[in-house]
């Protein structure tokens, strides 16, 4: 009989905390929430002060189920989920259920908390039990209801007023409008020309270059020079001055220290992972979780990382001891400062007594490990080990130099700088990332050795155009950046919040970039017009802000509940009565119908936004968007291509499903075939054994795959095949698929056969081109 039950979230992480417990204990898993609201109307009772109605999670009852006779046979219960708002939910949904079920009679009741799954934590975490945190239960529970009450009223007025299925969000919503006002204020930029000049100098046999800072006694700014017949005036004077040579009129010599980027927190893990590996967000905390949750490392399983969901940049006074230990026989002596360094955490709610993401085991070295890790394990772990070494370990001194040059009696000066380091310190671990930059993250330009008063050689000044660009649509880790810095979400959200815009199909990741969707444009303008405060960056932030008053025990949070729901509920009505549905999905332009005369309006339709007769349906004209009304009918000719079945010519065409390519000579003849071709993943079909499977796009812009030979072969997969034959049933093509539970595995199609094996590579370079 097993004298101790401990329940945690997953089966990985039962399995390691198992081995660290011993024969005494039996660890199970819930499989994360074994509870949610009733999934209708009624599921939150706001004239019951919020009064919520739960049921079991259908996949999860046979965990309840398991849980319930392990606990009969238990004589205590130790609740071990992760150290969060989410982890203290589960643990309170758990109790509760077992409530109902009268199994706890007089059974003593635990909740055990560790920040990291190593043998010490877990068995002090035992020793040092505490009782469920109800303040962080009913932040939790206040999160829920708001989540709950603003999708259930808010989105059947998106289904009137826009389209039926879309839905809005507490979170998403601000998130989205960060979105679109950067597309819109991309699409009002105007661009302008300006000009800067460089002089090619030589200096003790090395090239270089400087930029004119002051010309004819004024200091030159970005719009100084507009114009190529200014800047090539401009160039031949300078050249005229220079004779040749430019003179060094000063110089200067400083140092410069640069302090390492403190640990990481959830939000810079996943900024940095994005950067330097190319992680979304999504996948970031899949392998974290991995790593913290443990990975056998040779006939031991250790959880590698600490906790990942944190916002505290702290380390413990053992880690840092070890740390400091470690950079010494490492990196030398010399790269440990005197002191500790310590950080200060930003966030208002940060529990100190939590960790940033660390390394368990510093001393785990990366190589030491890399055999025992998926190829995006290591690449995190290596990222986290390199992070936290960094810092604490000494500033990096970079010796700055800044050097003027004049010609025309020195009334035209140009400017060269440039930097070395003297001492790399910290550099040599790690370098922090950074977004929207062209320079790599360890360039230092270089300059050679001058001398005040003495001539540098000059090659040519050269004068380039440019052109001011407006500001870069938002990334995975620049969004995330922003949603920090604006206080909305926390941490664990942020996967969550960029996953769920993209499932909506409000917005769409193009080249690692977010763009809006037409329909995303549409419910950002409602959201934005009529909803303003709910939307509201301020507005959000601030709520986030007392419901993490309410995970401190600072404040109710029924009450807050009542602040909230009594104006918003009232405004959901108002809207309702108020806004007809062309107010929301119409937007009048400044121009006439060419076939009636009646105003025309931009308008969302089933495929996007189009043009279109408001006298519609008595004038059913319409036309493209982007198109500017004048032979806009005329379709686009596919340059020289003719049709393969009657040779009449190719033309592009608007349909349903977006644009495709198809006969000018329709309805005689019916050719299509898709605007963008199918791209060939080089593996051939197991079935027919003729063609080659292709990756196609579906109806809905889906990816799946399937044979060259179609319709003569229906073979057809939804994951990407690679030439790899199943060990088990010999069939000739396994496929690579990822789950959130099991991460990126190789898989074998056949239904059959159960055979799966983690995936090695990047799952992006099979799926090859988008």
């Amino acid at each position: 009989m097993s004298k101790n039950l401990v329940i945690v979230e997953s089966p990985a992480k039962a399995k390691t905390i198992e081995k660290y417990l011993g024969k005494d204990f039996q660890v199970l898993a819930s499989y994360g929430h074994v509870r949610d609201l009733i999934p209708k109307e009624g599921a939150v009772d706001p004239n019951n002060d919020f009064a919520m109605k739960y049921e079991v999670i259908d996949r999860n009852q046979k965990h309840v189920q398991a849980i319930s006779k392990a606990l009969k046979a238990s004589d205590a219960l130790y609740l071990a989920t992760d150290p969060d708002r989410e982890g203290e939910a589960i643990s309170w949904h758990l109790l509760e259920l077992l409530k109902e079920k009268k199994l706890l009679k007089d059974k003593p009741v635990h909740r055990v908390v560790f920040h990291e799954i190593t043998k010490k934590a877990v068995t002090e975490a035992i020793a040092n039990p505490e009782e469920v945190a109800i303040s962080l239960v009913n932040a939790q529970q206040a999160r829920r209801a708001l989540d709950y009450l603003v999708g259930f009223n808010l989105s059947p007025l998106l289904w009137k007023k826009i389209r039926r299925g879309l839905s809005a969000g507490r979170v998403q919503s601000p998130a989205l409008r960060m979105i679109v006002e950067r597309e819109l204020e991309i699409e009002a930029f105007k661009s302008r020309e300006y000009w800067t000049i460089d002089a090619a100098l030589t200096a003790q046999d090395q090239a270089f270059k400087a930029k004119l800072t002051q010309f004819d006694g004024e200091k030159v700014t970005q719009f100084s020079i507009t114009d190529q017949e200014l800047a090539e005036k401009t160039r031949q004077t300078l050249l005229d001055a220079a004779d040749g040579q430019l003179m060094v009129a000063k110089l200067e010599k400083k140092q410069q220290k640069r302090n390492p980027a403190p640990p990481f927190i959830t939000s810079t893990l996943q900024q940095e992972a994005s950067r330097k590996l190319g992680f979304t967000t999504k996948r970031t905390m899949i392998v974290a979780q991995q790593l913290y949750e443990g990975i056998d490392i040779g006939g031991e399983t250790a959880g590698l990382i600490t906790y990942m969901r944190t916002d505290s940049v702290n380390l413990s006074v053992d880690a840092v001891e070890e740390i400091r230990a470690l950079i010494a026989e490492n990196y030398g002596a010399e790269n440990v400062p005197k002191e500790p360094r310590i950080f200060k955490t930003k966030s208002k709610n940060a529990q100190e007594a939590h960790e940033a993401i660390r390394p368990t085991y510093p001393r785990y070295l990366p190589s030491q490990l890399k055999d025992h890790l998926s190829i995006e394990q290591f690449k995190l772990y290596e990222l986290i080990w390199k992070r936290t070494i960094a810092c604490q370990m000494i500033h990096a001194t970079l010796n700055m130099v800044s050097v003027d040059l004049t010609c025309g009696d020195g009334k035209h000066v140009f400017r060269a700088t440039g930097s070395t380091i003297a001492h790399p310190g910290f550099m040599a671990a790690y370098l922090e990332g950074k977004d929207d930059s062209n320079e790599s993250d360890d360039k230092e330009s270089f300059l050679p050795s001058m001398e005040e008063g003495r001539p540098v050689k000059l090659n040519d000044i050269n004068a380039a155009q440019h052109f001011t660009e407006p500001p870069p649509r938002y990334g995975e880790a620049s969004l995330v950046k922003s949603l920090e810095e604006h206080g909305i979400g926390r941490p664990s959200t942020y996967a969550s919040i960029i996953s769920t815009l993209q499932n909506r199909e409000y917005v769409t990741l193009d080249g690692k970039r977010f763009y809006p969707t037409d329909v995303g444009r549409i419910v950002n303008k409602f959201l934005t017009e009529h909803f303003t405060k709910y939307v509201d960056y301020g507005f959000t932030a601030n709520l986030e802000d007392e419901l993490d008053a309410v995970s401190r025990g600072e404040k109710d949070w029924v009450p807050l509940m009542h602040d909230f729901w009594s104006p918003f509920n009232t405004l959901i009505h108002e809207k309702e009565e108020s806004v007809q549905r062309k107010d929301v999905t119409q937007e009048a332009i400044d121009e006439k119908c060419p076939d009636c005369g009646s105003p025309l309006s931009i308008r969302l339709g089933r495929n996007g936004r189009f043009i279109g007769c408001t006298n519609y349906p008595d004038c059913s004209y319409t036309r493209n968007l982007n198109d500017d009304g004048g032979a806009s009918d005329e379709p686009e000719v596919v340059e020289g291509r003719s049709c393969p079945k009657c040779e009449s010519p190719l033309v592009i065409k608007s349909g349903r499903y977006g644009k495709f390519i198809g006969c000018s000579a329709y309805p005689k003849c019916k050719h299509i075939e898709p605007l963008e071709k199918p791209s060939d993943t080089g593996v051939e079909c197991p079935k027919c054994k003729k063609g080659n499977i292709l990756k196609r796009k579906s109806r809905n812009s889906k990816i799946f795959y399937s044979c060259s030979e179609y319709p003569k072969c229906d073979y057809a997969l939804w994951n990407a095949p690679i030439h790899e034959s199943c060990p088990e049933c010999e069939w000739p093509i396994l496929t690579v698929k990822e789950t959130k539970r099991r991460g990126v595995e190789k898989v074998c199609p056949q239904k059959e056969c159960k055979y799966a094996t983690p995936y090695e590579g990047d799952p992006a370079d099979v799926q090859g081109p988008k």
